[in-house]
């Protein structure tokens, strides 16, 4: 089995910062992205940041600048470091891989975390 495991997520007034962190764990052969994506209340999920195992990266224009997204790839872990946050940044942050497990016969598969809330106060 996969599993994702987020964590770092809080309550934090706007301007602040935040650093969410992500451990991929388990039967994986290989990793080709991890990210991040968001959903608030009454919302779709949202992308908000992507990097692939050769670290490009890809970000949401309303995060462009404030939001950094690195990854440890020796420990299949990803972050994203959060600065100026927005009242508007608000809702639960889901990490994301697509990756390929041991068990595969050459066939990727999309994962995702259980999800912390990220609240940010005005």
């Amino acid at each position: 089995q996969v599993q994702l495991v987020e964590s770092g997520g809080g309550l934090v007034q706007a301007g602040g910062s935040l650093r969410l962190s992500c451990v991929a764990s388990g039967l994986i052969l290989s990793i080709n992205i991890m990210g991040w994506y968001r959903q608030a209340p009454g919302n779709q999920r949202e992308l908000v940041a992507t990097i692939t195992s050769g670290g490009t990266t890809q970000y949401a224009d309303s995060v462009k600048g404030r939001f950094t997204i690195s990854k440890d790839n020796a420990n299949n872990t990803v972050y994203v470091q959060m600065n100026n946050l927005k009242p508007e940044d608000t809702g639960v942050y889901y990490c994301y891989a697509n990756l390929r497990p041991t068990w595969s016969s050459g066939s990727d598969f999309r994962y995702w975390g259980q999800g912390t809330q990220v609240t940010v106060s005005s």
